[in-house]
């Protein structure tokens, strides 16, 4: 009867835990990121009573006469299923989907969690606004990210600076009308320049201060195919900026010639270039002209002259027709398409994608890869243990943290503006809450009823 007693109590004892478990998921029902713990049971010791016999030619076998002595917890088990998402709008709040954790440090400490409602700290540190631990992933080195490298704080430093960056290469996508306009025999100068194309586009020197590129084309007379274009930066400046054009490794120099010669084949694609020096590209390839021009600006050197800048007109290549200058029967649409300068900028914002590279936005235009998030991933990602703040550590049973890049060796995405909610079935917890309660009734009348049984013992002899 004592026997009874004790597996009662074992029965209590174990389905209070359950219960406790239970209550804890109810309680972090709304918690971001929490995975719920499940509770599982097996049976004790066993006391054997009489031992199995093996059959005679007589007799068949024996089982064995067991009485268990009541009940343990095999396991309580986080379940890592995934949690639903919710859209919070706020860029720094980042959710998973799929398997991995966010990597974490305080001191020298690591952590990892699955909750991502990061913010970012005084010195732009980005950061779990709860406990201040710092997220970890890869700062960008001159624009270019190394995942090899071992992880590092996150730093978004909003506000900080942008340096100009100086023109260095100008691209034409333009076509100019192959059809030849109808002049008089003798015509004028102003009638010649009617019929000339003229485009003009910004561009920037070292301070980041705004120049105006302007380069006109002009059919030359009586030969086909061909096209002078004269180039000027600042055309209205006053001094002029001495603008000249050159083919050639060497820069333009002063007083050199600011036009050059397109010439295009009967397909209307570009064949070569000729600068006003008489020099000519060949063969096939990218055709690009030198231009030089002064900086008003700037502080003279020592022999007088103003700083020269050089940038590139990037024509196309040689029989292309895509981002080119070509020459086919259709109204010139001659245009600069793109430059790659510009002026000084502030950092205005940030994005991250779902591979968690971030991406800072200019208020000069420019976008620049900042750095990346990094996640974690566990050959046993059960065996983690939970450190309290939504965090996890490592164990002996998990194995080693594997920090890689989102996406990769079996990673998750990362969705920014969105968060993880608890992975909590409220439905799912309050059954288990019912059949918890019902084992522990059950277990208490257990030891009732064997209460009773040594009473009636006790009464035997009166």
């Amino acid at each position: 009867m004592m026997r009874s007693l004790f597996a009662g109590v074992s029965g209590l004892q174990n389905h209070q835990t359950r219960m406790d478990v239970v209550g804890n998921n109810i309680a972090n029902v709304n918690t971001t990121g929490f995975k719920r713990g499940r509770v599982n049971f097996q049976d004790m010791l066993y006391q054997q009573i009489a031992g199995a016999a093996r059959p005679t030619e007589d007799l068949g076998g024996i089982n064995p006469q067991e009485v268990g002595l009541g009940m343990s917890i095999a396991s309580i088990d986080t379940i890592h299923i995934q949690g639903a998402l919710q859209s919070t709008g706020v860029q720094t709040d980042l959710a998973l989907m799929g398997t991995g954790f966010f990597v974490m440090r305080s001191g020298e400490q690591t952590f990892f969690t699955r909750a991502g409602n990061f913010g970012l700290d005084n010195q732009g540190n980005l950061v779990n606004p709860g406990n201040g631990m710092k997220v970890q992933g890869w700062m960008a080195i001159d624009g270019a990210l190394d995942v090899a490298r071992d992880v590092e704080d996150l730093i978004i430093p909003v506000g900080s600076k942008d340096p100009a960056k100086a023109t260095s290469i100008v691209n034409f996508a333009c076509n100019l009308d192959k059809r030849v306009p109808e002049l008089p025999e003798d015509p004028t100068a102003a009638q010649i320049r009617a019929s000339t194309v003229r485009t003009s586009l910004k561009i920037y020197d070292s301070f980041g201060d705004v120049h105006t590129l302007q380069v006109d084309f002009t059919r030359v007379p009586g030969v086909n195919n061909s096209w002078t274009a004269s180039v000027i930066v600042n055309p209205e400046s006053d001094p002029p900026t001495n603008t000249a054009v050159g083919l050639g490794e060497e820069d333009p120099a002063i007083g050199g010639p600011n036009i050059f010669t397109i010439n295009f084949d009967n397909d209307g694609l570009l064949l070569s270039a000729i600068d006003g020096a008489g020099n000519e590209s060949g063969g096939m390839g990218q055709v690009l002209m030198n231009v030089a021009f002064d900086v008003q600006s700037s502080t003279p050197e020592d022999d007088g002259a103003l700083v020269r800048q050089v940038f590139a007109l990037d024509l196309g290549v040689v029989g292309g027709y895509e981002r080119n200058i070509t020459q086919y029967a259709q109204e010139s649409s001659t245009r600069m398409v793109e430059q790659d300068g510009y002026g000084m900028g502030y950092l205005d914002n940030f994005r991250i994608d779902q591979s968690g590279i971030i991406t800072g936005v200019f208020s000069n235009g420019t976008n620049r890869v900042l750095g990346q998030v990094a996640l974690a991933s566990f050959a046993n990602q059960g065996g983690l243990e939970k450190a309290g703040e939504n965090m996890f550590v490592q164990s002996t049973n998990s194995g080693l943290a594997n920090i890689s890049a989102a996406r990769i060796a079996g990673k998750g995405k990362i969705i920014a503006g969105t968060l993880e909610m608890s992975n909590v079935d409220l439905a799912d917890q309050f059954v288990d809450m019912i059949i918890t309660q019902r084992g522990f009734q059950a277990n208490s009348r257990t030891i009732q009823t064997a209460d009773q049984l040594l009473q009636e013992v006790l009464t035997l002899k009166r």
